[in-house]
């Protein structure tokens, strides 16, 4: 297919600085997780970004010194941390793209936990987070060596091969911002106190990197144009664009979006395609340098909107081009429905926190493309003469008919309800979801191209029919369902006296079954669902008293960036929120709650309840499959796949379902299923300052 020709402007060449992009689609900076711990799986995995049509692809945040390590991301210290790299840039440069190189300084956002130095910043604080440091105020000479360290950095990155390196003065979280920041610099000195004086320090890092590599690289600031926070944040607005407007030419490159990270990574539920742009608009008309900025863009329509309307010059993407990696190629070639769009669903902030590769909701390979050398838009053809029958439709199905479509096995696929999807179907029902649909409608879309690929819904498979199918690989994703006892983290057996009360799960929230009056709806779960079926049960004309045994209202999407805006809503909306609280009992039309740290008990009148608290897998069909029937009807072997096996987040069920498609199983092996990288031993080396230790006592030293 052909694209449409008004798609063609984002396939223009964009000069920048003395580097031209292939086209307009710009991989900004994101965190994966893997840095310098999976150094091979991070190139790799920007490698397959270039392969996939992005005109640039950069790194996540890259330290420059040890008194400002991060514990997970990547660092270039000095030359030894030249060649992992270096191979990060080769593979982008494979397949014609730039490399950019996100350099910082995180200041006093992080606490030096490897490095143990006193963290760094304008002024004396305590460190971000929890931990009990506190950074020293920089001095002037401070300051001469951070602008030391940067160039350094800098003329490293160039030898590394990156076409493009960063000043990072974003997300309330490095040194140039938080100099800019009234709130964290008091200085008196010529770094604090007005805004030209604040703003220097930025200027200066600029001012180094661009005479330490002259006309070989560009050199881009990385800039929150706004806090969201009202004045006085590390981006008051008015203050923003006086600073854009005090260094318009001086950066290559301005790569814009919000301060606030809980704004500028917001989830779907929270911030639509797009929602940056009236935040960075004024930038372009401010430089006459090229502008990226981002928004979750999924739709080309949109991202040649922003360069029309001259929002912006180029379309940056973190998370679409995790979910698809070859969004650009695709839109090149005109293959539109083929794209796979973020659903937003923030799964990939959740474990890159974790400390562990990168997964997504909607890209199952993201994160295993060196480790198990799986590609997003390959997969190896048929090995086995298997046909195989998945009984389920929801997320782990869809994508184990797809895979195994796409391998070319004959595959038939039955659902019992009208619609296919399952869970995600259901989920999309709900208050700020529908992106979520975008999980089923993509496989869906797919599985109609795939002619050996039989669907068949409203179809209950029983046993028998199973066994009558004529398959002989069966992959049950027969999904799970919400317990109705209370059962769940806080409690391990069920809740005296439940069912003297209504009781209702998120089953029956899905399935249409509301209650009505006042609702306790108590969430040991602790992610996303607790809290949208509150905004359901709301909009339904309910009133809700939202109890949960954890301290914060949803306490895991703290992970995926939501908590803040969560717990907010959720005061807003229900009529009492009871944090570290956890149900005890019931009593008829009473709820009784006790303080999980004892001596907070209280009876909550109540018309019905809402337990949010675990789910179980569907195995009953697994259960009815006689292995001696198996065998006399040529079925080699049954796989249980998503929540059937074991209940989890979408990401999880839609990866167990690609890991079925791939490897014809789930289940565990005596190796690892990965490559892993292993710590090399460094020959033993003198310490710092050829220092001597005395051993007490023996009269020598060593």
């Amino acid at each position: 297919m052909s694209r449409p020709p008004e798609l063609d402007v984002l396939f223009e060449p964009v000069r920048i600085g003395p580097v031209t992009t292939k086209n307009r689609f710009y991989q900004v900076p994101h965190c994966n997780g893997m840095g310098r711990a999976y150094p091979s799986a991070m190139a790799r995995m920007r490698e397959v970004k270039a392969e996939g049509g992005w005109g640039v692809v950069s790194t996540e945040q890259c330290d420059i010194h040890h008194s400002g390590n991060h514990l997970r991301e990547l660092r270039l210290w000095d030359e030894k941390d030249i060649p992992y790299l270096a191979r990060a840039a080769e593979g982008v440069h494979r397949h014609g793209a730039l490399a950019a190189v996100e350099l910082v300084h995180n200041g006093a956002h992080v606490p030096n936990l490897e490095s143990r130095t006193i963290p760094i910043a304008p002024s004396a604080r305590p460190v971000k987070g929890l931990h009990p440091v506190t950074a020293r105020a920089m001095t002037k000479a401070d300051i001469r060596a951070l602008r030391r360290w940067h160039r350094h950095a800098v003329l490293n990155a160039r030898r590394a091969g990156f076409d493009i390196v960063y000043v990072y003065a974003g997300h309330d979280m490095t040194l140039p911002v938080n100099f800019l920041s009234r709130r964290y610099n008091q200085r008196t000195d010529e770094y604090g106190g007005s805004l030209e004086n604040r703003v220097r320090l930025m200027r200066e890092l600029l001012e180094d990197a661009k005479e330490a590599v002259g006309d070989t690289t560009a050199v881009a600031l990385r800039f929150g144009v706004d806090q969201v926070i009202g004045p006085g944040g590390a981006a008051d607005p008015q203050e923003a664009r006086a600073v854009v407007e005090m260094l318009a030419d001086l950066p290559d490159l301005w790569d814009v979006n919000l301060a606030n990270f809980e704004k500028d990574g917001a989830s779907a539920r929270f911030a639509g395609e797009g929602a940056q742009a009236e935040y960075v608009s004024y930038v372009r008309g401010v430089t006459s340098r090229p502008v990226v900025g981002v928004g979750r863009f999924t739709s080309p329509d949109i991202m040649a909107g922003m360069v029309r309307s001259g929002v912006l010059d180029l379309i940056g993407a973190a998370r679409p081009s995790i979910a698809d990696p070859f969004l650009p190629r695709k839109i090149e070639n005109g293959d539109l429905d083929d794209l796979r769009e973020c659903v937003g669903s923030n799964v990939c902030l959740a474990h890159d926190a974790a400390g562990v590769p990168i997964r997504c909701t909607q890209n199952p390979t993201m994160g295993e493309e060196w480790r198990r050398n799986w590609h997003p838009e390959r997969i190896p053809a048929r090995d086995t003469p298997d046909s195989v029958l998945i009984v389920g439709a929801g997320p782990a199905g869809l994508e184990a008919a797809r895979a195994l479509g796409q391998r070319g096995y004959p595959v038939i696929l039955t659902e019992r309800r009208r619609e296919l999807g399952g869970r995600v179907t259901l989920e999309s029902s709900l208050p700020g979801l529908h992106t979520w649909a975008r999980v089923r409608d993509w496989r869906v879309q797919q599985l109609r191209t795939m002619p050996h690929v039989r669907i068949l819904p409203q179809s209950e498979m029983t046993a028998d029919l199973v066994l009558e199918a004529g398959c002989s690989l069966v992959g049950l994703a027969t999904g799970a369902r919400w317990r109705g006892d209370g059962v769940g983290r806080r409690h391990t057996e069920p809740l005296p006296g439940v069912g003297l009360v209504p009781v209702f799960t998120p089953d029956d929230m899905m399935a249409g079954r509301l209650p009505a009056g006042h609702v306790v709806l108590y969430d040991d779960d602790h992610d996303y669902l607790g809290a949208v079926i509150t905004e359901r049960l709301v909009a339904a004309g309910c009133e809700v008293t939202f109890v949960t045994p954890q301290s914060l209202v949803s306490a895991y999407t703290q992970a995926t960036n939501e908590q803040g805006l969560v717990q907010r809503r959720m005061r807003t909306v229900c009529r009492q929120v009871r944090v570290s609280t956890q149900i005890t009992g019931f009593t008829a039309g009473t709820v009784v709650v006790d303080d999980v740290y004892g001596g907070g008990a209280d009876a909550l009148t109540a018309d019905a309840v809402v337990l949010v608290t675990s789910s179980m897998p569907d195995d009953r069909l697994y259960r009815e499959l006689v292995p001696s029937s198996l065998k006399s009807a040529g079925i080699r072997k049954v796989v249980q796949m998503g929540d059937a096996l074991a209940p989890g987040t979408i990401a999880a069920a839609v990866f167990s379902g690609h890991l079925f498609g791939r490897t014809l199983d789930t289940g565990p092996t005596d190796e690892a299923p990965y490559r892993r990288e292993n710590v090399e031993l460094a020959p033993d080396q003198p310490l710092p300052g050829d220092m001597k230790l005395e051993l007490i006592g023996e009269g020598r030293t060593t």
